[in-house]
């Protein structure tokens, strides 16, 4: 598939390095949105492609994209379609992505590899970051965060997004880390590499589908606008970086901490008994404790997501 003219391409896209350029395709709607300032939210596509089954991956797709246009802002779904780094997605693209089998899950270490070999693939919280970092988005909506697994201290597994949101200056706005991870050495992590993790209106950090963990959040803002303050200010600063926005799941859509915990001690013990590792690790347990709670967290997973998306598009906004 051929790119935009490129011509039109620089005039609208000055943040993209040159050498990025041939590799990367945005929608015309995200295009005409970053040419005039007007506020943008990157989504990403690992929910699309690995995080719910058909239908309702699409659905959801089709209802935050939605969602963020309501707010008054433009949706940039992010994903890898044969070998060109998508930034916005068209319709017969969703559909596409919603219905592919075989799709590589994607961060930081091979992001570039799908677009050289022309593979497709969903893009998680750090690809999905570095996407929006070479076009100028700086607000990101998404359901959770990676971070470290259970039991890292021997498995060594930790997600690259924590490393990502060090690096990359994005708001990445999510209802928490996953609670399939363990959310106390996660903060703490976040900690050292110089994450601030904001919860919004809350005092505890959400737990994904589950409004609190028992963990005191680090920071606390209220208000869309000063979230936005915030990440001016430490760009101001010449802090580098991004920021982690925790936003808890609407009160009438949360599963019990208690409740979830024994899905996830469940789905654990099953992913250990198969040897399941690596990459794989996450989107097993995920459909593990989508049958052990016969839909339950499915539905919660997309309302936080959609939350999230709200909150996003005003982030923007106020940006």
């Amino acid at each position: 598939m051929s790119g935009p003219n490129p011509d039109n391409f620089r005039a609208e896209n000055e943040m993209i390095p040159e050498s990025a350029r041939p590799f990367i395709d945005i929608e015309p709607a995200v295009a005409k949105a970053l040419a005039a300032g007007a506020p943008v939210v990157a989504l990403e596509s690992t929910i699309i492609t690995h995080g719910m089954p058909y239908p309702q991956n699409r659905e959801m797709a089709a209802s935050v994209e939605r969602i963020v246009r309501e707010e008054g802002a433009t949706p940039a779904t992010v994903a890898v379609i044969d070998g060109r780094l998508k930034i916005g997605l068209d319709d017969a693209e969703c559909d596409a992505l919603a219905k592919a089998a075989g799709t590589m899950k994607l961060s930081r270490a091979d992001l570039a590899f799908a677009v050289s070999q022309k593979r497709t693939g969903g893009t998680t919280v750090a690809a999905t970051m570095i996407a929006a970092a070479l076009a100028g988005i700086r607000v990101f909506a998404t359901g959770g965060i990676g971070g470290v697994h259970k039991g890292a201290d021997k498995s060594f597994d930790i997600s690259a997004d924590l490393d990502e949101l060090a690096r990359t200056p994005v708001i990445v706005v999510s209802a928490g880390p996953k609670a399939i991870l363990d959310i106390d050495k996660t903060l703490e992590v976040l900690e050292t590499r110089g994450v601030p993790v904001v919860a919004y209106g809350a005092d505890l950090v959400p737990a994904f589908w589950s409004r609190r963990s028992p963990y005191p959040a680090p920071l606390r803002l209220d208000r869309p606008e000063a979230i936005a303050d915030f990440f001016r200010t430490r760009g101001a600063l010449g802090i580098a970086g991004g920021m982690l926005v925790a936003n808890p799941v609407p009160e009438a859509d949360e599963i019990p901490a208690e409740e979830m915990a024994a899905y996830i001690m469940a789905a654990q013990k099953t992913a250990e008994a198969g040897n399941i590792g690596g990459k794989a690790v996450t989107p097993y347990l995920l459909s593990k404790i989508l049958e052990l709670s016969d839909g339950k967290s499915l539905a919660t997973n997309i309302a936080l997501v959609e939350n999230n998306a709200r909150l996003a598009a005003r982030i923007a906004k106020a940006l």
